[in-house]
């Protein structure tokens, strides 16, 4: 988990580059509520506001610009109306990302594109030999960043929303009931405001992830459509640059990685609905200390932005960590670990001895996931929660263990029901697990607990 509650409610000193705002950001104190990031917003947010009680900035109010702000408010909320009532407005955010990445990515060449197609075709030969499952992706797809946020954005939903729904709700519930009455219809309004605000960081966040994202499973999961392996080469070419490996080496390699993600997930029905199931249950579990919030009525000056902003700040609004969250959490980052720890496995044995270089890159790649770059990071304050392999290298130490031992098809199969997969306690002694006999035939150990629970009681039928 990361130490960033969601949507940047905490304290403002959890970031050092955030101590001195730049005004131009139009997120600092002439704009408390970030409205100056929106597309067509000024810098420094909504016009003619700096002069009012309480905003702080210089010189009277500007009576000459209400009209443009009041109209722009207006479009705002329209905007946030139209985008549904979700409590994140998605369309600003796949806007926003996508005009921030323009300045930065260009239409990709015939040429890049044939060449994720021939590495991707070339890939899924090599994995033939290293695993049972087949191939998993039906179609392969060059994306630049920009497409990648519009491809990736309904899985980002399912991540996004129930955090944001949560979060939503939380902060609104633990509010004095005279304090929800005295609002009335302004929460609705503060529904759609909080709806921009939360699209306005999603959209940050994605526009940064998506500058450094090389696959679409490169967050441990395939954010793309279904069954569709998709590379981004500008990304990978940015990457390739700090290595000492031929461009097409790294090409085919990371080729080998998303091939192989496709196939676990497309021969495995349950693994990506437990991974999201397993987000919604860590939003569930969002809790608001009731006491900050009744704190924060009685204390600030709804007249004075400025005052509310220092508030959300402060910490009043983060969430607590409860028990139940942190085992979410650790079935999070176990089953990222096990999907992470296969893969590294399986491209090892496809790849190993026809690339120089597989050993080099598989360890670059063991850090990136383990730790993190500045894109994960920097995504982990939106959603609240970092989707990292934390163990993934005990991980692939056992499925390389399984697979001398068992096979690549005794290996695999282990993936055919969640109850058969290694636990977190698992990964603390791989070549334990691997020696148990229970787990020498995966599939007769569930036909055999079928036929126990299907099995009569014996003591049914007697007279009692």
């Amino acid at each position: 988990m990361t130490d960033k509650p969601p949507f940047g409610f905490g304290p403002s000193d959890r970031d050092d580059s955030d101590k001195e705002r730049d005004p131009a950001r139009g997120d600092g104190p002439l704009d408390p509520f970030g409205f100056g990031n929106l597309p067509g917003m000024p810098p420094g947010g909504l016009p003619g506001l700096g002069g009012l009680p309480g905003m702080g900035g210089p010189g009277g109010f500007d009576v000459s610009q209400l009209g443009q702000m009041l109209t722009q408010l207006g479009q705002m909320l329209s905007q946030a109306q139209n985008s549904g009532d979700g409590p994140v407005n998605y369309d600003l955010a796949a806007q926003m990302a996508t005009q921030q990445l323009a300045a930065t990515t260009s239409s990709l060449t015939g040429a890049q594109r044939s060449a994720v197609t021939d590495a991707v075709k070339l890939a899924e030969l090599w994995l033939d030999a290293a695993t049972g499952f087949p191939a998993g992706a039906t179609e392969t797809k060059a994306w630049s960043a920009s497409e990648w946020v519009t491809a990736s954005m309904p899985t980002w939903k399912r991540l996004v929303d129930p955090v944001a729904r949560r979060m939503g709700s939380a902060w609104t519930d633990a509010l004095p009931e005279e304090a929800r009455a005295a609002a009335g219809p302004m929460m609705a309004m503060l529904g759609q405001m909080g709806g921009l605000a939360f699209g306005t960081q999603l959209g940050q966040g994605l526009a940064t992830l998506a500058a450094e994202v090389l696959t679409s499973t490169d967050i441990g999961i395939p954010v793309g459509p279904d069954r569709v392996a998709a590379l981004l080469p500008e990304n990978v070419e940015k990457f390739t640059k700090d290595l000492d490996r031929p461009a097409s080496e790294v090409l085919l390699f990371l080729a080998a990685r998303e091939a192989a993600h496709q196939r676990l997930f497309a021969h495995v029905g349950w693994l990506k609905e437990r991974l999201l199931r397993t987000v919604e249950e860590y939003a569930q579990g969002i809790t608001i200390d009731t006491s900050k919030i009744e704190e924060l009525a009685r204390g600030i000056d709804p007249s004075n932005p400025a005052a509310i902003q220092e508030a959300m700040g402060s910490g009043m609004f983060e969430p607590e960590t409860t028990p139940e969250q942190k085992a979410a959490l650790a079935r999070l980052e176990t089953l990222l670990a096990l999907i992470e720890g296969w893969v590294d496995a399986v491209v090892a044995d496809a790849v190993g001895e026809r690339l120089p270089g597989a050993e080099a890159l598989r360890e670059t790649l063991r850090r990136r996931r383990a730790s993190g770059g500045p894109a994960e990071q920097t995504f982990a304050t939106v959603v609240g929660l970092e989707l990292r392999p934390r163990r993934l290298r005990a991980a692939a130490e056992l499925w390389r263990l399984l697979g001398e031992q068992r096979g690549a098809e005794g290996r695999d199969a282990l993936w055919a029901h969640p109850d058969l997969i290694p636990s977190a306690d698992d990964l603390d002694d791989p070549a334990a697990f691997v020696a148990r006999d229970e787990v020498g035939d995966p599939i007769a150990e569930l036909e055999k607990l079928a036929d126990t629970e299907a099995a009569p009681d014996p003591e049914d039928g007697k007279d009692s």
